[in-house]
């Protein structure tokens, strides 16, 4: 396989430490030759690491996209609200591009996104990462061999974790649906699309609950004792750090998953302890989790009608000691139960009363090594675009992935009705959502 070419724009976690490790990991089939990111610090760690020159280091997708194409295809990782334009500009650019969930929180630039593929001739997939997981697939190809017979019902549950919401979505770049996305587009975008695949039918209606309960002003430590309230940072001799769950200092020195994760990285790019100390003294991820400008949910519920008849219900939950996600499918001949962190599938026949246990071999890291999957997949679908340009197949003749942005669309849809249905309480028919949202789309010709 030719390696293929591409230019990073975003040097986050995502973009620097998941997707471009796979030019480290495969340097023959894949090479990052050039980067996007105002972080002078971050793309600076960026180009060492991948011996970027100077010359190909940018401070924004404004000036990388303005140079001639200098790649094969492009990673578009930057923050939810500035997936838009780099996309749409690398795509008029001739860029192939693999773009970070989600596609945006915006209803009209996702269908715009949708249809842009189409229109520049080119790839783009969407990072809806479970797609790939062996725990995932597994579970599909049991589905398709009727194992349960017709599937009717589904109950899912993503486990956020309370340190992993605590971090990313109270003091970290997630907590303000203002500024990024809400809870459910963001974190649980991933879910939807699974739910969505696994079921094979479009989505009919949505309805949802949920608040944000416990992560405000109203909830800190000591509040009711004049003088006695906890700090707005942490190591502002906070009275309650050996109580309290939360304390950052504890978490981003201590807590396995800080360094194993790589979460601290997002404190600062060092891992001394006393550039984390220094960063966390008057910095967001210092702030005691009660004294954030977070207004994301920490607690929601989904409920799912799909055109099959299927019915699905997704609980998201910040009160949960892991980061993990489980699911069970109940059948008319069946049912399957399965952890995706432990990497195990239970099936029930009802029938011959048969136990199966399946226990996959998966990694404890990168989405149970679905990160390292999907960009096979994405690499191997670039590569295979350049083999049929070089012989001068005919536009339009082009490969999709199995998370394509023409398929993502829907699920995306999905999680922005689950969030207006949240707020004003109402069932909404997303049939006629879409419709109406693709009729505004085109009567405007935006694209």
């Amino acid at each position: 396989m030719k390696q293929v070419t591409a230019i990073l724009i975003g040097a986050g976690l995502r973009g620097a430490e998941v997707y471009s490790e796979y030019a480290i990991k495969y340097p023959n089939e894949f090479r990052v030759v050039a980067v996007a990111e105002p972080d002078e610090k971050r793309r600076r760690i960026m180009a060492e690491r991948h011996g970027i020159p100077a010359e190909r280091q940018y401070e924004s997708y404004e000036e990388i996209l303005a140079a001639p194409r200098m790649a094969d295809c492009a990673m578009v990782c930057t923050q939810d609200r500035l997936h838009y334009e780099p996309v749409k500009l690398a795509l008029q650019k001739g860029y192939h591009v693999l773009c970070e969930k989600p596609m945006s929180p915006k209803k009209e630039e996702i269908i715009q996104m949708g249809m842009m593929a189409e229109k520049y001739h080119r790839v783009l997939s969407i990072c809806h990462v479970l797609r790939y997981s062996p725990f995932f697939s597994k579970i599909k190809e049991l589905l398709e061999q009727g194992r349960i017979g017709r599937l009717m019902s589904i109950q899912h549950m993503e486990q956020v974790g309370f340190w992993h919401h605590a971090h990313s979505f109270v003091r970290g770049n997630w907590r303000n649906s203002e500024e990024t996305s809400p809870m459910i587009l963001q974190k649980c975008c991933h879910d939807m699309d699974i739910l969505l695949w696994l079921v094979g039918s479009p989505c009919r209606k949505v309805s949802s609950f949920g608040r944000l309960t416990y992560f405000k002003e109203e909830n800190v430590p000591g509040r009711e004792k004049k003088g006695e309230a906890a700090p707005e940072y942490c190591m502002d001799g906070c009275s309650y750090r050996e109580e309290c769950p939360f304390y950052a200092p504890r978490f981003y020195l201590e807590h396995p998953k800080a360094f194993g994760d790589g979460l601290v990285k997002a404190v600062t790019p060092s891992l001394e302890r006393e550039d984390i100390l220094k960063a966390l003294e008057k910095g967001p991820y210092g702030r005691c989790v009660f004294r954030c400008d977070n207004n994301v949910v920490d607690h929601q519920i989904v409920n799912l009608e799909f055109e099959n008849q299927v019915t699905a219900s997704l609980t998201m939950s910040a009160f949960t000691n892991e980061c993990r996600r489980s699911i069970c499918l109940m059948g008319t001949e069946g049912e399957i139960r399965g952890d995706m962190e432990a990497g195990v599938i239970e099936l029930f026949e009802f029938v011959s009363g048969n136990r199966e246990k399946i226990t996959l071999n998966t990694p404890t890291t990168g989405h149970s090594g679905s990160d390292e999957k999907i960009m096979k997949a994405f690499v191997e679908l670039i590569a295979s675009e350049k083999r049929q340009e070089a012989t001068g197949a005919e536009k339009g003749a082009r490969g999709e992935s199995i998370s394509s942005a023409s398929v993502s669309v829907d699920s995306h849809l999905m999680a922005l009705a689950a969030e207006e249905a949240r707020v004003s309480g109402e069932v909404i028919d997303l049939k006629a959502y879409k419709e109406k949202l693709c009729g505004t789309v085109r009567g405007e010709n935006e694209i």
